[in-house]
């Protein structure tokens, strides 16, 4: 007979083995093993997984981080994406999975992709959460407790090895659709029903991964695109640093935007382009996070016309910028809801407009949602209702001549 400690003790290797997240996922894929813990956890092995991007190479209980969602289980992954060069990089980022059992076809997934919060490490959200996000937390909340699995990828940069390639399309969106390969390896509960969301970067990020989401990542069915105050219109933003004066509103903004060109393009030298006051400041890029960068121990010191030098060509920056506008996207096959505040001092109204009609023009299914008086990140609470009746409609549709539900 086997003492009762024993048969325990075996019961639970036996589950451990058999329910593993590793030993449930895709067969094609290397078995991931819990990471480490702290920021260690960010650091990937030297070998890579072989497999396709989005495969998971780690992943952690993550129920001591800010960024944690109440209703779910909440795990932290280190995953492969496509990176800005070309090469396999690890990327973080977290899941969050309802309580109680998947509904027939598995969870419904919304992929998140978060607003600006840096290019330093210690800016990943899944490591320090800004306070400013907690509107996005009482969104993602409410979706989590109605039945919608949520994965957020930290992007490319953000907490791993390399430069953070801020507001550079491609690799926004390879992060926010493999973070969705890698949450549905290590739990098949999530189902191929995907709903793109985000904000602010975010916003852009999320229009880039609807753009690209069929070539990149053919086996999930993108439903929907959902974009708060999507960052747009960039290259005509800075054109006016001039005309704006003297405002400190944009300019951490601006040097983020200015190294997020200079991580994408090793040949782009910014240093030429910025005054002495930008330029005593703009290593500040690469250590301090958004908060930090926006003081007045930083950006916040320094004039909107007074970031350039006067009569700097800006010719490369306003190309590279358009090149990852999403303004300039020519196919997004599912449908968009675009919300915007018209208050917002950070991505004006009236380029969310010009980049809704462009879109329109060339074909898309757009349409934009417009809250009076709403601030950047008010928008996000004046939109909670509205993106979320779009998102159950996405989710509640006739597909394949068969009547989907969401829950």
């Amino acid at each position: 007979m086997i003492a009762s400690s024993a048969r325990s003790l075996l019961a639970a290797s036996l589950a451990a083995v058999l329910f593993a997240p590793s030993a449930l996922a895709d067969s094609c894929a290397a078995p991931a093993s819990v990471g480490p813990d702290g920021l260690d956890f960010y650091k990937p092995p030297s070998t890579l997984p072989d497999g396709e991007h989005g495969s998971l190479i780690w992943y952690r209980p993550y129920d001591d981080g800010s960024a944690a969602i109440a209703g779910g289980t909440n795990t932290l992954l280190l995953y492969t994406q496509v990176g800005i060069h070309g090469d396999t990089v690890a990327t973080s980022g977290y899941m969050i999975v309802p309580d109680g059992d998947a509904p027939a076809g598995g969870w419904p997934v919304v992929t998140w992709a978060h607003g600006t919060t840096g290019i330093a490490d210690p800016c990943a959200p899944t490591i320090n959460d800004p306070a400013s996000d907690d509107a996005s937390r009482v969104l993602l909340t409410g979706w989590v407790s109605k039945g919608y699995a949520v994965v957020r990828t930290d992007y490319e940069g953000l907490g791993t090895p390399g430069d953070h390639p801020y507001l550079i399309g491609p690799s926004e969106a390879r992060a926010v659709l493999d973070v969705v390969r890698a949450a549905r390896q290590y739990d098949p509960r999530l189902g191929s029903r995907v709903v793109i969301a985000g904000h602010s970067q975010g916003g852009h990020a999320a229009l880039w991964a609807a753009s690209m989401a069929a070539g990149y990542t053919p086996e999930l069915d993108v439903l929907a695109t959902i974009a708060f105050a999507p960052a747009n219109s960039l290259e005509n933003e800075v054109s006016l640093l001039g005309i704006i004066g003297n405002t400190t509103a944009v300019s951490g903004t601006v040097a983020l935007i200015v190294r997020g060109i200079s991580v994408a393009n090793a040949s782009f030298d910014a240093t030429s382009l910025l005054t002495p006051d930008a330029l005593a400041h703009y290593p500040d890029t690469l250590t301090e996070c958004s908060v930090y960068l926006d003081s007045n121990l930083s950006f916040g010191s320094v004039a909107a016309n007074d970031i350039l030098v006067a009569g700097a060509s800006i010719t490369d920056i306003s190309a590279q910028l358009k090149d990852n506008d999403p303004k300039y996207l020519t196919t997004i096959p599912m449908p968009v809801l675009v919300l915007q505040g018209t208050s917002d001092a950070t991505v004006f109204s009236f380029t969310t407009d010009a980049m809704v009609k462009n879109l329109l023009a060339s074909g898309i299914d757009i349409v934009e949602q417009v809250y009076p008086g709403e601030t950047h990140q008010g928008v996000l609470s004046a939109g909670y209702a509205n993106a979320t009746a779009y998102l159950d409609g996405a989710f509640n549709t006739l597909r394949n001549g068969e009547w989907v539900p969401s829950n």
